[in-house]
């Protein structure tokens, strides 16, 4: 089996022809555990989402705030490994027919083996991966991996990034561009910041990627207002609030399922 890139562009235009935003959500495998994150992912493709990212639990996370750093510990508490990842990408693309991308630190991937890597992630039924340390630089041995089995690799751009230094990472990525909203981790905030839209205009001026956001969307009138400059919104750490603060996983996946919708209706208002 090979990998789905070509369902990603597929779901990425879809949204366009819709003219809305694709919603993307996010949530790290093994969290709660291995089978109740599957559970959730699949509520929340149910609820509205598009699209998912798996992410890889790392014990070292630079990107992510604490929302997503406590769940990352709870999987790793719960003994998660690359198995558990890829198991995850599975049963969420097997269920639900949506493209699943693994989000990973590079480290994990190179202890593991790039080709190996990509290999079972393309058997998963992944769609590609999401690379937010790996320097485009230092990446073609992933990206031939990658190509070979049909996998998008999907880098990250930032407001810091220059015109120059944009035009390198988006000739080097495929699938779609993770725009970064704003300097910083990962989290809920209470606006998204101005910073976003001008790194989407910069960022479009280099390629014809679709270009989709994330870092601070935490609901549907932030995910409005990204989405009528963004052709993707990307969520995560309001999902994982949602499961952290319900009374019990049931609850808590129900919570997913729920903001997923007011999310995906956010996405079809554009600002």
């Amino acid at each position: 089996m090979s990998g789905t890139v070509e369902l990603l562009n597929r779901t990425l235009a879809a949204a366009r022809a819709e003219d809305r935003a694709a919603l993307v959500g996010y949530l790290p495998a093994g969290f709660p555990t291995v089978a109740d994150g599957v559970a959730t992912a699949v509520a929340m493709i149910e609820g509205g989402c598009d699209i998912v990212e798996i992410g890889l639990p790392h014990s070292d996370p630079v990107l992510d705030g604490p929302v997503i750093q406590t769940a990352d510990d709870i999987a790793l508490r719960g003994g998660v490994r690359i198995v558990d990842v890829l198991r995850t990408v599975g049963e969420v693309h097997a269920a639900t027919g949506a493209p699943v991308l693994c989000m990973t630190y590079w480290n994990p991937v190179d202890r593991y083996g790039a080709e190996r890597f990509a290999a079972d992630l393309a058997e998963a039924g992944g769609a590609g991966c999401i690379l937010p340390d790996l320097p485009v630089e230092e990446s073609g041995a992933w990206r031939a991996a990658a190509e070979r089995h049909g996998l998008a690799t999907v880098f990250v751009v930032a407001p810091s990034s220059r015109d120059e230094r944009l035009a390198t990472i988006t000739a080097a990525g495929s699938g779609f561009v993770y725009a970064a909203s704003l300097m910083g981790v990962t989290g809920t905030r209470a606006s998204v910041g101005a910073s976003a839209e001008d790194l989407v205009r910069r960022t479009r001026a280099t390629t014809d990627l679709p270009v989709c956001v994330g870092l601070g969307v935490s609901n549907a009138t932030q995910a409005a207002e990204v989405a009528a400059f963004a052709d993707g919104v990307i969520v995560g750490s309001a999902f994982v609030k949602r499961l952290l603060d319900a009374p019990d996983t049931a609850s808590g996946i129900e919570a997913a399922r729920h903001l997923a919708g007011e999310l995906a209706a956010g996405v079809r208002k554009r600002g």
